[in-house]
C-alpha cells in the first residue's frame, strides 16, 4: 500500500511539473502564432494568405500520415515502461522508425505525382494572376513536411515517457524559427507565398534534426533505435492500436481542415481568414486545455497498468472544475472578442460576433469531449471513439455542403460542426465511468 502511494506520488509529481512547464512553453507558442498571424497577413495580403491557410490545412492531413504510429508508439512505450521493460522499448522505438519511413516514401512519391498531374489552381479556387507557381510551392512543402514527418516521432517518444512538455518545447522552437524567418521575408519587403511556405516548413525539420542525437545520443543513449532490433511483433502491437488513433485522427482533421477547403470553394479564399481568426482567438483556451490534459494521456497508461484507479478517479475530478473555468473564460472572450480583433489584427477584416459565439461553442464541445477522451486514450479502449468521429467525420461534408447551399450562411456551416461532435462527447462520458467504475463490459471495454 505505501509502495503503491510512493508510486502515484511519485506519478503526480511528474505530471504537475510537465504541466506547468507545458505552460510556460505554450504561452510563448501562443505569443509566437499570435505574431505570427498578422505578420504573414501583412507579408501575403488577405488573398495569398488564404491560400496559405488552405495550404497548412491540407499539410496537416499529411501529418496525420503515420497511420497512428505515433500514437500507438506513446502508449506502448509508457506501458513497457512501466515494466521497466528497456531493451523491448528499445526494439519497438526502431521498429516504429523503420515502418514510418517505409510508408512516408511512398506517400511522397505519390503525393508528388498527384501534384504533378493536376491543376492546383482549379483545387484551390486561386487565380494564376495572384499567387504564382502554386505547383511548385506544394512540392516543396510537401517535400519538408513528409521529411519532418518521421524525425517528429521524437515528440511522441517524449510523450511515451511522461515527458509532454520537451515534445511542447521542440514545437515551440519550430514554431519561433518560423516567426523569425517570416520576419525577414517581411523586411526584405517580399511577398513571396513560395518564401513563407519554407520557413514554415523547414524551421520544425531543423529543430527534429537537431533533437534526434540529444536524445539518443545523449540523453537516453539506452533507448537508442537500432537497424539490428527492428522487429515485426513490435511493428505489429503499433499498429494494431495506432490504426484505431490514425482513423480517429482523420476523421478529427476531416471534421475541421476540410473546412478551409469547403469555405474557399463554397464562399472564396478571403473567408478563410477570419474563420481562421476566430479559430485562433478562442482555441487559445482548447490549446490550455490541451496542455493540462496531455500530460493526463501516458500518466493514465501507466496509472491503469498498475491497477492504480484512485489516481485516475483524482484526477478527472480536476479537470471537472477546470472545464467550468474554461466556460466562463469562453463568455468573457466573447464579450471582449470586438476589441481583441481590433488590436490583434488591426481592423484587416470584419469578423462577424455571431462568428464568434459559434466558434466558441465548438471549441467548448471539443475541450468538454477532450476531458473523458484523454484518459480513454490512455487506457486504449478506443473502439467507440472510433465509431463516432468516424460517423461524424462521414456526415459533416454532406450536412455542410447540403447546409450552405440551403443557407448560404458560414454561420450554418459552423453550427453543423457543432451538432455532429455531440453524440461523440456524449458516448465517451458514459464509457469513462464505465471503465473506472468497473461496469464496461461489450464494445465499451475494447
Amino acid at each position: 500500500m505505501s509502495n503503491n502511494k510512493t508510486v502515484s506520488s511519485s506519478r503526480s509529481s511528474l505530471l504537475q511539473k510537465n504541466i506547468f512547464a507545458s505552460f510556460v512553453i505554450k504561452g510563448w507558442s501562443a505569443l509566437i502564432v499570435l505574431l505570427l498571424v498578422p505578420a504573414t497577413l501583412h507579408c501575403l495580403g488577405e488573398y495569398k494568405n488564404g491560400i496559405w491557410l488552405t495550404i497548412s490545412s491540407l499539410l496537416l492531413w499529411i501529418d496525420n500520415m503515420d497511420i497512428g504510429l505515433g500514437n500507438g508508439l506513446r502508449n506502448k512505450i509508457a506501458e513497457y515502461m512501466a515494466h521497466d521493460e528497456f531493451e523491448r522499448t528499445r526494439s519497438l522505438i526502431s521498429s516504429t522508425f523503420a515502418m514510418l519511413t517505409c510508408i512516408i516514401i511512398p506517400v511522397l512519391l505519390i503525393l508528388l505525382l498527384l501534384i504533378a498531374l493536376t491543376d492546383p489552381y482549379w483545387i484551390f479556387n486561386a487565380s494564376p494572376s495572384k499567387v504564382d507557381h502554386l505547383d511548385q510551392v506544394l512540392m516543396a512543402t510537401v517535400t519538408l513536411v513528409c521529411t519532418s514527418f518521421i524525425f517528429k516521432l521524437i515528440g511522441n517518444f517524449y510523450m511515451g515517457m511522461q515527458l509532454p512538455a520537451v515534445s511542447n518545447l521542440l514545437i515551440a522552437l519550430g514554431q519561433t524559427l518560423a516567426l523569425i524567418g517570416t520576419y525577414i521575408v517581411l523586411w526584405s519587403g517580399s511577398h513571396s507565398l513560395m518564401l513563407i511556405a519554407l520557413v514554415n516548413t523547414v524551421s520544425p525539420l531543423i529543430i527534429y534534426l537537431l533533437a534526434f542525437p540529444y536524445t539518443f545520443l545523449y540523453k537516453y543513449p539506452h533507448l537508442c533505435p537500432s537497424l539490428k532490433l527492428i522487429k515485426l511483433k513490435e511493428a505489429k502491437a503499433v499498429i494494431h492500436m495506432g490504426v484505431q488513433f490514425f482513423i480517429m485522427q482523420i476523421s478529427s482533421v476531416v471534421l475541421f481542415m476540410t473546412s478551409n477547403i469547403l469555405i474557399s470553394n463554397l464562399f472564396s479564399p478571403t473567408m478563410v481568414t477570419p474563420y481562421q481568426i476566430t479559430y485562433r482567438y478562442f482555441s487559445i483556451l482548447l490549446v490550455i486545455f490541451t496542455v493540462i490534459c496531455m500530460p493526463f494521456w501516458n500518466a493514465t497508461t501507466d496509472a491503469y497498468q498498475k491497477n492504480d484507479i484512485a489516481w485516475i478517479r483524482n484526477a478527472t475530478k480536476k479537470l471537472r472544475l477546470m472545464t467550468v473555468g474554461i466556460l466562463i473564460c469562453l463568455i468573457v472572450m466573447i464579450a471582449l472578442s470586438d476589441i481583441v480583433y481590433a488590436i490583434w489584427i488591426d481592423q484587416q477584416t470584419v469578423i462577424d460576433l455571431k462568428m464568434s459565439i459559434m466558434m466558441a461553442a465548438y471549441i467548448f464541445i471539443l475541450i468538454y469531449s477532450m476531458r473523458y477522451s484523454y484518459f480513454i486514450n490512455g487506457i486504449g479502449k478506443l473502439r467507440l471513439q472510433l465509431i463516432f468521429t468516424t460517423a461524424a467525420a462521414v456526415l459533416f461534408i454532406p450536412l455542410a455542403y447540403l447546409t450552405t447551399q440551403w443557407t448560404h450562411s458560414i454561420i450554418w456551416f459552423m453550427i453543423v460542426m457543432c451538432l455532429v461532435n455531440i453524440p461523440g462527447l456524449i458516448v465517451n462520458r458514459i464509457q469513462f465511468y464505465k471503465l473506472i467504475n468497473g461496469k464496461a463490459n461489450g464494445i465499451w471495454m475494447k
